[in-house]
């Protein structure tokens, strides 16, 4: 039996819609209604120029992209996890683990001392799993009205 091999790159502009696609079935696994789908369309979108402008990076299992993960600069200090997102069949199986860990290495290895997070209620348990500590609540980009909590990971040289 051929075990397939799971690693991690970075993102390529030419990812940009097998990207978006990604988030939008992980961001529907939740079970969301086609109206909250419908308004998180372009904040689950990806140009080819976010790519190349931030730090994207996929976990690559055989021939198919299994996640992948942003990291924005808020600060000299501060890194940003812009986005995180498994393949819905992917889900439990330690590839969400993977892609933070190496989010959390990215950082340090930047010179980040943290990492925020704004993460959907139904990941609160990973992230929390993670190391975050939840600081607070933020307004969603897509939804008005709707919070979503917002955490922080203390990071040390080795992204621990």
């Amino acid at each position: 039996m051929n075990a397939r091999i799971r690693e991690l790159r970075e993102a390529l502009p030419a990812d940009a819609p097998v990207l978006s696609q990604l988030a939008r079935r992980s961001k529907a696994h939740w079970g969301y209604s086609r109206a909250f789908m419908s308004a998180c369309e372009a904040e689950l979108t990806y140009a080819c120029e976010d790519i190349a402008e931030q730090a994207f990076f996929v976990l690559q299992d055989g021939e198919r992209i299994a996640g992948f993960y942003a990291l924005y600069r808020n600060s000299d200090t501060q890194a940003e996890l812009e986005a995180l997102f498994v393949e819905p069949e992917c889900i439990g199986t330690g590839c969400g683990r993977e892609l933070i860990e190496h989010a959390k290495s990215t950082a340090a290895a930047r010179g980040f001392r943290e990492l925020i997070i704004q993460g959907d209620p139904n990941a609160a348990r990973f992230y929390e799993a993670a190391g975050g500590l939840q600081i607070g609540a933020r307004e969603s980009g897509s939804i008005p009205g709707r919070f979503l909590p917002l955490f922080r990971i203390l990071l040390d040289e080795s992204g621990k």
